[in-house]
């Protein structure tokens, strides 16, 4: 099973970006797929996740900023992040976790720069 993020970039404070995840490689639907963001230093964080319920939640930081949806493709998510801020600034990652003993498999990460 193979995890791939693109989107990442660099913006100014105040702008979007969109990222994408696209999984490869499983016949087995996701029970839930997540972002998670780390900067150097620091632990991976949870933004955003959604689950087979199609149930969202996120970070107290991005709410009502970012909006985590399902793509078209099976197991396939994206992040839309408006009023991005500086503090935003990081790896972000991608990741989808099967039940029934599959596990979860992470994405190589993106970086998302915001400048001020």
């Amino acid at each position: 099973v193979q995890v791939v993020e693109s989107g990442g970039g660099s913006v100014q404070a105040g702008g979007s970006l969109r990222l994408s995840c696209a999984t490869s490689g499983t016949a087995f639907s996701a029970e839930s797929m997540a972002w998670y963001r780390q900067v150097p230093g620091k632990q991976r964080d949870l933004v955003a996740r959604i689950v087979s319920s199609d149930a969202t939640d996120y970070a107290e930081s991005v709410k009502g900023r970012f909006t985590i949806a399902r793509g078209n493709a099976k197991n396939s998510v994206f992040l839309v992040m408006d009023r991005l801020k500086p503090d935003d600034t990081a790896v972000y990652y991608c990741a989808a976790f099967f039940g029934l003993g599959g596990g979860s498999t992470w994405g190589r990460g993106t970086q998302v720069s915001v400048s001020s």
